[in-house]
């Protein structure tokens, strides 16, 4: 079993250190807001800390999962950062969904301490973190991911090593675009399916069983349908995913018409109060205007 440090205890973060502790890791925690990670510490009988430096001394493998670049600087390369903490032949493992730039980043200040480091970041939902079934895209060297994929494996049904350091925020930006695309398309269809006087339930129980089914459609058509949407992954989050993916897009010159557009759906529900809703609120949109 490893000695392991836990950095960000947001509705991910909370469960996945928590089956660290549950698969029988040694664990320690930091969160910005130390209520949380007091709270953390007390339902599982562990340790937390008050710096991600602290937390990360003596670790074998740190994993951090926070909102966003800055954040991810600010937990890993400050004086009170986790490589501070950090011994030589440790890992970093990144969770963030984050862009490549900074996972290059930080990579390369792991490398000058004979740190090693890993972006994984995942996908899955809150919903996967708390049953430990997340998806883990990761980027880094096959060796070091060898040795942390054990310990990964105690909230993930898959995690791969997709390439070299950046290759696992890369795909993660290839599951934002899909998931953008699908979404969009079912609550198209839902609409359709509204004001063509259909039951969209009935209409989704027989398309489900043919090619049209997904993920989303089986998750969300019935939230969708009844027009519930304060849960899940928040618009805001899929902003700013869907804007790394498509700041990565102008640099590598992909062509990403559909998620530009899904983008400016996101901002206009945004613009409705709905910062928070769920991404399958797209239909709210397409609803307001058929209203």
């Amino acid at each position: 079993m490893a000695k392991v440090a836990f950095i960000g205890l947001g509705v991910m973060g909370y469960p996945m250190a928590g089956h660290l502790v549950n698969n029988g890791h040694e664990v320690t925690v930091y969160n910005r807001t130390e209520a949380k990670a007091k709270a953390w510490s007390e339902e599982f009988s562990a340790q937390y800390c008050l710096t991600p430096k602290a937390a990360a001394q003596g670790k074998d493998i740190v994993f951090v999962c926070v909102g966003n670049d800055d954040d991810l600087r600010q937990v890993t390369l400050t004086e009170d950062g986790a490589l501070a903490g950090m011994s030589a032949g440790a890992i970093l493992v990144d969770h963030t969904t984050a862009s490549a730039d900074v996972a290059r980043e930080i990579g390369a200040a792991a490398r000058d301490l004979t740190i090693d480091f890993i972006d994984a970041p995942v996908s899955g939902g809150q919903a996967g973190a708390e049953n430990g079934v997340l998806t883990v895209m990761a980027g880094g060297h096959a060796d070091v991911f060898a040795q942390a994929k054990p310990v990964i494996d105690s909230y993930a049904r898959c995690a791969e090593l997709l390439g070299e350091i950046g290759a696992g925020q890369l795909t993660k930006m290839v599951n934002q675009i899909c998931i953008a695309g699908v979404v969009q398309g079912l609550a198209e269809g839902l609409h359709f399916a509204r004001s063509a006087g259909l039951d969209g339930e009935k209409v989704v129980e027989v398309i489900s069983k043919g090619a049209a089914q997904s993920w989303q459609m089986e998750n969300r058509y019935q939230t969708m349908w009844q027009g519930e949407y304060n849960f899940g992954f928040a618009i805001d989050w899929m902003r700013k995913d869907l804007g790394i993916a498509l700041e990565e897009a102008r640099r590598n010159g992909s062509h990403l018409p559909l998620t530009a557009l899904v983008d400016q759906f996101y901002s206009e529900v945004q613009a409705m109060g709905g910062n928070r809703w769920d991404t399958s609120s797209l239909l709210a949109k397409l609803e307001k205007h058929r209203n």
